[in-house]
């Protein structure tokens, strides 16, 4: 079959080419956000200078997680009932952009007393990251709906590519705006730079072009899929292999902003070399943008799977034997391979898992149990890191990576490949 014929059933060569410049421009426009509004680079920055506990950090990290998951049936059902999802993204995405301003506007306000700043920074965290339940939900969807399968991954990774090269100079803006300008004026400069490129980020969304289902809508209200979550665990071992075998490299991959911790207390890391560690984290990112999303359009995303499994593991190996600054960078770099190697492969693998017409539900299945137990495992940590040190950090970050390889490696894939054959699912594996 021509790509010419391909394109047609997503609405032909001109509308795939505009989606595939506007996915492209997602990665461009969101990667250098999250330079500056990141739990790994400026928010520990802030928290230092806010002399914040451990405990208020753990929250801040375990946010991320607990709010998607508590908001994520609401976009699961709202994903798959409405009709323009691109649109419907696109107000979420602004909504959320602008009560994260009001905060960054109000912040000379709360400047002369740090205990009240951090608390109102925690809940504007929270309602930021509320809506951040609507991102996977949404996105994975209308990749599967608006791009064939062998357009999903390589100009995608692209556009992230070029992305993180640019939050590349927004990372080194992070000690010259710190050193340069007032508290909490260099805060504000950096969130608000960030919020730029998110509201641009927005408006690809509303921009896409969307026609009709390339595969059945399968509507699902709130109650509907709470009672879906486990029915479906249960029916499908596939898909409970992999849930397993993610959410043990989710649990590794959301303890990163603890390696800035231990850099920022235990390493005395400045200014200069957070920011080293988060252009660090972008050429990584970029590293894997640029190869591994060509490779998963060739090769496919199951079999790449285990790779983000191995990185993990030999980060946990490398952080328990670095004692210096320079040590503890490989074991840094060996994370964000990890992670970014997980983002690029595994929600494209749910098109080689999830039934038609499912993937809202399935995406929301593994995000909502990903990131419950790991928010758990992060609150959980912050009072071992206190009477222990950071040693239980790479000690948990290896077991995680060795527990997601045999699961992957072990049970999912020889799952997937024992019921190949009996139904064909979008992505091109048979299910």
């Amino acid at each position: 079959m021509t790509q010419a014929a391909v394109d047609a059933g997503y609405g032909g060569p001109r509308t795939v080419r505009r989606n595939v410049l506007l996915f492209f421009l997602d990665g461009v426009t969101f990667q250098p956000s999250t330079a500056l509004i990141s739990m790994t680079t400026v928010i520990p920055l802030l928290f230092d200078q806010l002399h914040a506990s451990t405990l208020q950090f753990a929250i801040a990290t375990a946010i991320v997680s607990v709010c998607s998951f508590v908001s994520q049936p609401v976009f699961v059902s709202l994903c798959s009932r409405v009709r323009r999802m691109g649109r419907s993204f696109a107000w979420i995405l602004f909504l959320q952009r602008v009560l994260f301003l009001a905060f960054v506007v109000s912040m000379p306000l709360l400047a002369g007393n740090p205990s009240t700043m951090t608390w109102v920074f925690l809940a504007s965290w929270a309602v930021f990251n509320l809506f951040s339940g609507s991102g996977t939900v949404f996105n994975v969807p209308l990749v599967l709906k608006l791009l064939p399968p062998n357009r999903r991954a390589g100009m995608r990774g692209v556009g992230i590519a070029i992305g993180s090269l640019i939050s590349l100079a927004m990372a080194a803006l992070i000690p010259v705006t710190i050193e340069r300008v007032s508290y909490p004026q260099d805060f504000m400069v950096l969130f608000g730079i960030g919020l730029l490129f998110l509201f641009a980020n927005a408006a690809g969304f509303w921009l896409m072009d969307e026609g009709e289902d390339v595969e059945p809508r399968h509507p699902v209200r709130v109650a509907e899929y709470m009672k879906a979550i486990p029915a479906t665990l249960v029916g499908d071992p596939v898909f409970r292999a992999m849930v397993g075998s993610c959410v043990a490299l989710v649990v590794a991959n959301s303890l990163i902003p603890f390696y800035t911790l231990h850099a920022i207390r235990d390493l005395s890391a400045s200014e200069a070399q957070v920011s080293l560690l988060a252009g660090l984290a972008i050429v990584t990112g970029v590293a894997v943008s640029l190869v591994f999303g060509f490779f998963i359009d060739r090769k496919g995303p199951v079999r790449l799977s285990p790779v983000a499994a191995v990185v993990a593991t030999a980060a946990g190996v490398v952080g328990l034997v670095a004692h210096s600054f320079p040590a503890f960078v490989v074991a840094w770099v060996l994370a964000n391979l990890a992670n970014a190697c997980y983002m690029q492969v595994t929600m494209l693998m749910l098109g080689d898992v999830s039934p038609r017409g499912k993937s809202p539900l399935y995406v929301g299945i593994l995000l909502s149990i990903s990131m419950l137990l790991s928010s758990v495992v992060v609150l959980a940590l912050a009072p071992v890191l206190d009477h222990v040190g950071f040693t239980a950090l790479f000690v948990l970050v290896l077991v995680c990576g060795a527990a997601a390889w045999y699961l992957n490696v072990r049970v999912f894939q020889p799952r997937l490949a024992a019921t190949a054959g009996t139904e064909t699912v979008p992505g091109g594996v048979g299910r």
